[in-house]
């Protein structure tokens, strides 16, 4: 089960089977652009998705970011969007493998601005990774180093954070529209 948090607060709940969040679409004249700045773009808004710290949330983050964008009408190129929802993925999964025990439940926050879309996962461990670089005889322990490089080939930026609580938060922007 993943929570769907929009900015203002409204909750829904997306299920297992189905794609998450299907009824946060604002109703015309609402949602984060109508009580924005004026001159605010209808895809602009913060979405805060939360979900237990299972190998089940990888798939159900990346089908409600997915669908958030979608849903959202978010202009960004497909390759943008494809790399965006590897990053999800990536930072889910770390979240998943190396937070579970201190962090019993994650938040995944899609943030869409103008012409730029931020994703950050946040869990409550210490613990802050580093990307590993490339070894052919290793199997995992590169998606940070994944992230890295999307990020840096699309022409953003990706960075992270100490939370409050003494967690962490690992974000990444990138442009609607791809380098060219």
């Amino acid at each position: 089960m993943v929570t769907i948090e929009r900015e203002d607060g409204d909750r829904t709940r997306g299920g297992e089977g189905g794609a998450a969040g299907g009824g946060t679409r604002p109703a015309e004249g609402e949602g984060p652009a109508a009580g924005g700045p004026p001159g605010a773009l209808p895809h602009e808004g913060v979405w805060r998705f939360t979900a237990p710290t299972v190998d089940a949330s990888v798939p159900q983050a990346r089908r409600a970011v997915r669908d958030l964008l979608a849903r959202q009408r978010v202009p960004a190129a497909e390759d943008v969007v494809e790399g965006l929802l590897l990053i999800v993925s990536e930072l889910t999964t770390n979240a998943v493998r190396h937070a579970a025990l201190l962090s019993p439940t994650l938040a995944v926050e899609a943030a869409v601005g103008t012409d730029w879309v931020r994703v950050s996962v946040e869990d409550e461990h210490p613990y802050r990774p580093t990307a590993l670089e490339t070894d052919h005889g290793r199997t995992g322990g590169r998606g940070l180093l994944l992230v890295r490089e999307i990020t840096r080939e699309a022409g953003g930026a990706c960075d992270m954070a100490r939370t409050a609580s003494g967690g962490k938060v690992i974000w990444a922007t990138l442009p609607l529209r791809p380098l060219v």
